[in-house]
């Protein structure tokens, strides 16, 4: 029998110890910062930015004027000016409010160290424990191939902030080239709502008085007239803009959508279930580039009747702006704050999964038969 070699290296029983004691990472609670993507941008990054707080400004000094002189001195109505004053004003505190955390507030930081916390002090966690996650990476869409690391449920990579974000709904160049996300979407919608309700309300006040100023000319002073028509027209014409996308966010928040999701009908295919092994010359899941005119159109028809995360709209409007606290509704009215739960797991709707395998099934079928 042929003498055993000794091993190339060996190790004491002190380097062993040594060496355990530092495979033991620890992870700080501290949340990520966005450093790097701050460094990337430049100041005129922030001039949308400052349009939008410009145009919000700026009906205020017409709207003053007209309140003053319309309401004070020509109708002599202080508590009808009262009120038209606190109104215009409160929404305006609120849209400032809402528009401030869409700004200074993390979207969803989808690649957050690990941390365990345990009476207020750190705890150890060993490396091995470390590197077992509890995701299965394995499924489609699991992995981010830009960031090289683990992807939530509805998170994806924002090309311009060079981030993942949790439930990314879009990258919105208005509010400080943002994206809008899981901790910023409520206070995103919000401050859409109170811009919509502060422009019509200050264009129905002024459209009233630019009619009072037509049927008596000569009660009015002769310049107020011009305040009150840039007022009504500036309001009609932000009330349909911003009006529009107020609306279609609402039916987004409704149906338990992002606007990623809404656009993009090809990210069903990353949902679809296992495709038979043979039959077919698709991949699994497939991809887009490889599908024909008939199954594009088949998984765009699809795309609008398969609500993966629709569990009715009372739940989904819950998981948006619901509130655990006795007075949580004033903070959601003050500035939307952000959504509901971790931001990495969400509840489907019972039907998506049988939807998905026939559509997978057609799928299949149409490329059988091709």
């Amino acid at each position: 029998m042929a003498p055993r070699r000794s091993p190339l290296v060996t190790f004491t029983s002190m380097e062993l110890q040594s060496a355990t004691a530092e495979s033991t990472i620890v992870f700080s609670p501290k949340s990520l910062n966005n450093d790097a993507e701050m460094s990337n941008k430049r100041w005129y990054h922030y001039l949308p930015l400052c349009i939008t707080i410009f145009l919000i400004l700026a009906p205020h000094p017409s709207l003053l004027y007209v309140l003053v002189d319309f309401h004070l001195q020509t109708l002599h109505q202080p508590f009808i000016f009262t009120i038209h004053l606190l109104s215009t004003y409160t929404l305006t505190f609120m849209a400032f409010s809402s528009l401030i955390v869409c700004v200074a507030r993390d979207p969803g930081p989808a690649n957050a160290l690990p941390t365990r916390l345990e009476g207020g002090a750190e705890e150890e966690m060993g490396l091995m424990e470390a590197l077992m996650p509890d995701h299965d990476f394995s499924n489609p869409g699991a992995w981010c191939r830009k960031c090289w690391a683990p992807r939530a449920e509805r998170t994806h990579h924002c090309s311009i902030c060079n981030r993942c974000v949790l439930k990314m709904d879009h990258h919105c160049p208005w509010i400080g080239a943002k994206c809008i996300g899981h901790r910023t979407y409520p206070a995103f919608l919000h401050f859409l709502c109170c811009v919509t309700l502060l422009a019509s309300y200050i264009g129905i006040m002024a459209f009233h008085a630019l009619w009072y100023a037509f049927n008596n000319p000569f009660a009015v002073n002769e310049f107020t007239p011009v305040h009150e028509l840039g007022l009504a027209f500036t309001g009609a014409v932000f009330s349909l803009v911003v009006g529009s996308f107020t609306a279609y966010h609402i039916y987004l928040t409704s149906t338990n959508q992002t606007t990623l999701e809404n656009i993009q009908p090809f990210m069903l295919l990353r949902q679809l279930p296992p495709l038979p092994r043979s039959g077919h010359s698709l991949s699994d899941p497939p991809l887009e580039p490889e599908l024909s005119f008939a199954q594009r159109r088949l998984v765009k028809d699809a795309h609008g009747q398969i609500l993966l995360y629709d569990v009715g709209w009372r739940k989904n409007w819950a998981q948006v702006f619901g509130w655990k606290r006795r007075y949580g509704w004033l903070y959601r009215l003050w500035c939307g704050g952000g959504s509901m739960g971790d931001g990495k797991t969400f509840p489907r709707n019972p039907r998506s999964e049988e939807m998905l395998a026939r559509l997978a099934q057609e799928l299949v079928k149409l490329d059988t038969n091709s």
